[in-house]
């Protein structure tokens, strides 16, 4: 059965007109549900990550200044967020959801977060919505209890994952793979495993062969045993802060092509969204869902 990781404080409120659209975190679920693709079965609600989880992966110092609300005025801005206790917690349940999830994933094949994908975290700072890193937590994780021994980061939001790719440079055991707009945020990037930086508009006929290519060949050469999706759906044509051209039906067969690759090579995967700024929240959600019901369809 597919396990989706979903709480109600993901609706984190935030003040009037902030440009994050946290409906989106209620909206999925209720839709999901009212089509019939999930039922309240395959959701399940996680509890807040540990203190001690997060030192694994982020500094401590760091950690403590998120607890007591220290952040600078400028260190808080750059998170995008304004700094509280609810969103503290927030932040921790997410995190835990991407870690039960990938407990799920390698007893069902693939689970999934409603949230997460904050690849703008890293081990000592946040930025661009994100404060912790669920998946870096997630892939520690799995390595450190000998869960897995090789894990592909697939990173397909429009932005790079420049905190995954930080908190990872010096691993061997976490690939990091990232497919983004080369002039998008962040101006100053990372260097993931591979980068692959895309022109503006670059559309559904060039985007998805590419992808198709390097993830089979990386799948080949890094033979990973676990794998992290983030799915961001800023890669639309409509998200106004995505600068790429897929259509809502090129985003879906992205996803398609990273589902069913690691369906057809019986990899584990754990799915966080991710992001997506479209104006029409419609096109976010069904973007989204489509994950969720590509899911169902490959894996059960």
């Amino acid at each position: 059965m597919l396990q989706i990781a979903w709480s109600s404080v993901y609706r984190h409120p935030l003040p009037p007109n902030h440009r994050f659209p946290m409906a989106k975190y209620e909206l999925l679920p209720e839709t999901l549900l009212y089509e019939g693709t999930i039922t309240h079965a395959n959701l399940f609600e996680p509890a807040p990550i540990t203190s001690e989880e997060v030192i694994q992966t982020h500094d401590s110092s760091y950690w403590h200044k998120l607890t007591t609300l220290a952040l600078t005025p400028a260190e808080e801005r750059r998170t995008g967020f304004p700094l509280s206790a609810a969103l503290i917690y927030r932040e921790r349940v997410i995190a835990q959801g991407t870690i039960q999830a990938a407990l799920y994933a390698l007893q069902n094949g693939i689970a999934m977060n409603i949230a997460g994908g904050t690849h703008h975290a890293f081990t000592n700072k946040g930025e661009g919505f994100c404060l912790l890193n669920d998946i870096a937590l997630g892939a520690n994780y799995l390595l450190r209890h000998k869960l897995a021994k090789q894990i592909l980061v697939v990173d397909l939001d429009v932005h790079q994952g420049n905190g995954t790719a930080q908190i990872f440079a010096h691993n061997p055991q976490v690939f990091t793979f990232s497919m983004h707009g080369e002039k998008n945020y962040p101006l100053q990037k990372e260097r993931s495993s591979l980068d692959i930086a895309l022109p503006d508009g670059t559309p559904d006929s060039v985007y998805l062969p590419l992808l198709q290519k390097k993830l089979y060949y990386l799948i080949d050469t890094v033979q990973p045993d676990f794998i992290f999706y983030q799915a961001g759906v800023d890669v639309l044509q409509s998200d106004k802060l995505g600068r790429l051209a897929l259509s809502i039906y090129g985003c879906k067969q992205r996803d398609h092509t990273v589902l069913h690759a690691c369906k057809s090579y019986q990899i584990p995967i754990a799915v966080s969204m991710g992001g997506g700024y479209s104006p029409r929240l419609a096109d976010i959600l069904e973007a989204h869902a489509n994950t969720y019901r590509l899911a169902q369809e490959i894996f059960f």
